[in-house]
């Protein structure tokens, strides 16, 4: 069948399509400035329209302020040597993860996030400390793995409306959740060995 204008899946289409553009636009517009950095962000991940709780609108402005805070940061003189800095956006709020090696970086980087009109709360968790080594970094990876598996399984979990960040073995969780999905996502968190603290970073949304 030839999709119409009255058929759902036309609209979806148009949205992904939208979507994706806006993305490569916003990487070939500063693809000038840091050519490494974009092509190892600027990915493009499927959203799932009918589970994902934040609007088309947030979902967009959310990967693009993600996209563009990473571009700063890897490029802003002010921040000097490059830092390791990881960005997480859902719903406006900014979660700041990784390494800065001081004070004034952090609050910068911070001040960064916080100048964007699409942000609505900075969390500030960048530690001042030397860049995390390989190893680190993949056992980092390997936990997030292990944890996104088991939110997958676990029940009363909406598993596609939380993003899951490790750093250092300290794991975040961020995401549109009710109190009790919340705490059936910490739980199934908690199992995964090598865990050593988990940081909630939910936004609670109420129970119909």
């Amino acid at each position: 069948m030839i999709p119409t204008n009255d058929h759902p899946g036309f609209f979806l289409k148009i949205w992904r399509n939208l979507f994706c553009g806006l993305i490569i636009l916003a990487a070939i517009q500063s693809i000038t400035a840091c050519t490494p950095l974009l092509i190892s962000t600027a990915i493009v991940t499927s959203i799932d329209l009918h589970s994902e709780r934040r609007s088309i609108g947030r979902n967009i402005d959310d990967n693009l302020l993600e996209l563009k805070l990473r571009t700063d940061y890897w490029t802003d003189e002010n921040l000097g040597s490059p830092v390791n800095i990881s960005v997480t956006a859902i719903n406006g709020i900014v979660l700041l993860t990784g390494e800065v090696h001081t004070d004034e970086q952090r609050q910068y980087a911070e001040s960064l996030a916080k100048g964007y009109e699409q942000t609505r709360k900075v969390v500030n968790e960048l530690d001042l400390a030397g860049r995390s080594n390989i190893n680190s970094r993949a056992n980092d990876s390997w936990i997030t793995g292990k944890v996104k598996s088991g939110l997958l399984k676990a029940d009363k979990v909406p598993s596609s409306n939380i993003k899951v960040v490790t750093e250092r073995g300290k794991v975040y969780l961020m995401g549109l959740v009710t109190q009790a999905e919340a705490q059936a996502a910490v739980e199934s968190a908690q199992s995964v060995v090598g865990v050593t603290h988990i940081v909630k970073v939910f936004e609670y949304i109420k129970t119909e």
